[in-house]
């Protein structure tokens, strides 16, 4: 594909809720666009974003795809990104190089969470964003209750550029361009311009005047030629429309249906015309080697900056896709990437349409490429050159929110699980992945359970690791309430030198820290070259609690006497009588069961309030206060134990629809109500056995 001039390209980010027909759309974008020569259907496999054996098996995105198309002299490159919860990072990360959003809502539900996701994505990033009205052809589809929601949630500056015509029972068999009064139909595969229908004359002229409206207000003096009754030419209204999509003062409405093809043409002109180019973006403002500030202006003469904002990573390699942000990308150059401090072989260049690739020489201002092979880029880092380093600001990942426990079906891939995890970290930065030393379990944190199943997936096609997935072990603590008085005596007779150990330790609780040791020998009794070994045996024997098998903690252990032999005793021999004095005393001080009380932030709308309260107190949490938030919603303050905790995400997801979200970090120990202990205990009776 040709190098194209900067104001020639449209980068587009197709978001919108689950389902709603995003790949679908380009399937037949791509299709009008002459990219393919068929129409693949997302029930059959063989559409051209969802290409990955995990996509074509589960019949959803999981990870933006990107698909480029030459209409009307622009290249539009069109980024395909998942509509699910668990994926939001994906369609984060596209918007991030995106320089507009197309929101794809479907005529027959209207708007969903999802629609609401994707505009608050875009209004953060201040993105320009039009609309697409999908499915208006399915039964009981309705494409101006959807219009009427979509005004009723974002304001008048939602406006129809395209409305469809209907014929008999509701069938859809054309649209009509407001802006250019003309209407078509589809016949078989082609598009042919037929007259507007008596019917719709006026509500086609109802349509172009509120756009005219719109686009008055732009400025003074088309203000003014419109209150004068001067009509504006379509010239004027494309050139209008496009400023106030550029500003965000208007949000184009179009329609139609993938299957048919029919507003796909119309949608394609409404890119190519009222998008804005990459060039007519905000400035990037970063900071170079030295921190002094500076602008990256996105023009073909400047210095090359690019974004890597997506990589594919399997047992061969990574394959590294980016935006240029300014200058060019030539093949076999080399930048530099700051971040890793390291300078990086560019070597060849391709431009992607889904999983097919095209070697090209050189990837200009403004455009999307890939590069295969890069040693220590990662999704998120910039390159540039050498004389100007500098590191834009990548799009951060939210917080995961469910944990689980991960572990290699077949004992011994322990190494290989971990080593395929590293490499799709690469790939999606949204999960974590960490070793609990504690309770020696390797945890996978990610946005909910089906991103952590699709991982797994992947460990098992791209590495050969099946792996199995459990709730993670609560890390709780146990701590003791009275002091006790107890002696530990090891004597073993032999042949040759014995051991001997003899000590008397009083127990008790500590405030200040988790472990305090004393010493209180009068005259010798134990000599001081023996007192370390003591405080190592009850450090070693705090590992493992007498109720549940879990640490101790708040303990002062005070040495108050004891005996030796001349020959027999010896560091080993006190270390053991201390363990001994341990196991004796501390089942008569009162212990009892902690366990791990979390913070929590959640965010949820008003109208799911209650709900959400009722489940907290279900989950022994405490509110401990409210902050209205903007949007309708509201800040719940709350702390909840741990072991609660562990499916929340899921719950919360379902209760509210998708609207609420959470954050939660570790607080403190408390002390485990008598019921909660008894059920851990019980729980933890083969564990108990296999420390004795």
């Amino acid at each position: 594909m040709a190098t194209f001039p900067v104001n020639k390209i449209r980068n587009v980010c197709i978001m919108g809720h689950g389902g709603d027909g995003k790949t679908s759309l380009v399937e037949s974008l791509l299709y009008v666009g002459g990219v393919t020569d068929r129409v693949g259907k997302v029930q059959d496999g063989n559409t051209v974003c969802d290409n990955d054996p995990e996509e074509i098996k589960r019949q959803f995105s999981i990870s933006t795809a990107v698909a480029p198309v030459v209409w009307d002299g622009c290249k539009i490159n069109l980024l395909d990104t998942p509509g699910f919860f668990d994926f939001g990072y994906e369609a984060d990360s596209a918007l991030r190089v995106a320089d507009s959003a197309l929101i794809v809502a479907t005529g027959k539900a209207g708007p969903g969470v999802g629609t609401e996701k994707a505009w608050a994505r875009a209004e953060a990033r201040k993105t320009p964003r039009m609309f697409y009205i999908s499915k208006i052809d399915e039964e009981n589809s309705d494409y101006y209750t959807a219009l009427h929601k979509l005004q009723k949630l974002f304001g008048v500056a939602v406006c129809p550029i395209v409305v469809p015509i209907f014929e008999g029972n509701r069938d859809t068999v054309g649209i009509v361009d407001c802006v250019l009064r003309k209407a078509y139909k589809m016949e078989g595969t082609k598009r042919v311009e037929i007259p507007i229908p008596e019917n719709m004359v006026e509500r086609v002229n109802q349509h172009r005047a509120a756009l005219c409206e719109n686009v008055a207000e732009l400025s003074e003096e088309l203000m003014e030629r419109y209150f004068a009754g001067e009509e504006f030419s379509d010239e004027e209204l494309i050139a209008g429309i496009r400023q106030g999509v550029r500003d965000m003062l208007i949000a184009p409405v179009f329609c139609g249906t993938a299957a048919t093809g029919i507003g796909s043409y119309a949608l394609l002109k409404g890119i190519a015309d009222y998008m804005p180019s990459p060039d007519e973006a905000p400035v990037e403002i970063t900071e170079d080697e030295k921190g002094e500030p500076v602008e990256i202006k996105c023009t073909p003469n400047g210095s090359t900056v690019a974004m890597v904002f997506k990589t594919v990573a399997d047992q061969y390699g990574r394959f590294s896709y980016f935006k240029v942000f300014s200058g060019s990308v030539k093949a076999d150059s080399t930048l530099y990437n700051r971040r890793a401090d390291a300078a990086e072989k560019i070597g060849r260049l391709y431009t992607v349409t889904g999983k097919k690739t095209a070697e090209t020489d050189e990837v200009g201002c403004g455009d999307i490429g890939a590069v295969s092979k890069l040693a220590t880029t990662k999704t998120g880092d910039t390159l540039s050159m050498s004389v100007r380093k500098v590191n834009l600001a990548s799009q951060m990942p939210d917080r995961p929110c469910y944990t689980q426990a991960i572990m290699p079906k077949v004992k011994g891939n322990e190494e290989k699980m971990v080593s395929g995890l590293q490499r799709l970290r690469d790939e999606d930065p949204s999960f974590s992945i960490e070793y609990s030393g504690e309770t020696k379990q390797q945890l996978i944190s990610g946005m909910g359970d089906i991103h952590l199943d699709v991982i797994c997936s992947k460990l098992k096609s791209r590495f050969g690791v099946e792996v199995v997935l459990e709730a993670p072990i609560v890390p709780y603590r146990e701590k003791i309430r009275k002091s006790v008085t107890v002696e530990g005596k090891h004597k073993k007779q032999s042949g040759g030198h014995g051991q001997y150990g003899h000590v008397k330790m009083e127990f008790a609780p500590c405030a200040e820290q988790d472990y305090l040791f004393e010493e209180k020998i009068f005259g010798g009794s134990v000599p001081k070259n023996f007192h370390p070994a003591v405080e190592k045996g009850i450090r070693e024997a705090m590992e493992h609690g007498v109720l549940a098998g879990y640490p101790l903690v708040g303990l002062r252990a005070t040495l108050l006497d004891g005996s030796y032999h001349d020959v027999d005793s010896n560091e080993l021999s006190f270390k053991m009588a201390a363990r001994l004095a341990y196991k004796n005393g501390i089942p008569n001080a009162s212990p009892v069961l902690l366990e791990p009380i979390c913070s929590l932030k959640v965010v949820v709308p008003d109208a799911y309030m209650g709900d959400v309260i009722g489940d907290l107190n279900k989950r022994r949490g405490r509110i401990m206060g409210m902050n209205p938030v903007s949007g309708g919603k509201q800040e719940i303050l709350a702390e909840a134990p741990m072991a609660e905790l562990s499916d929340y995400a899921i719950t919360l997801r379902s209760m509210t629809q998708g609207r609420g979200s959470f954050v939660s970090d570790f607080e403190r120990y408390d002390d485990a109500p008598p019921m909660v202990q008894e059920k851990v205990v019980a729980a933890n009776k083969a564990r108990m056995a296999e420390l004795d």
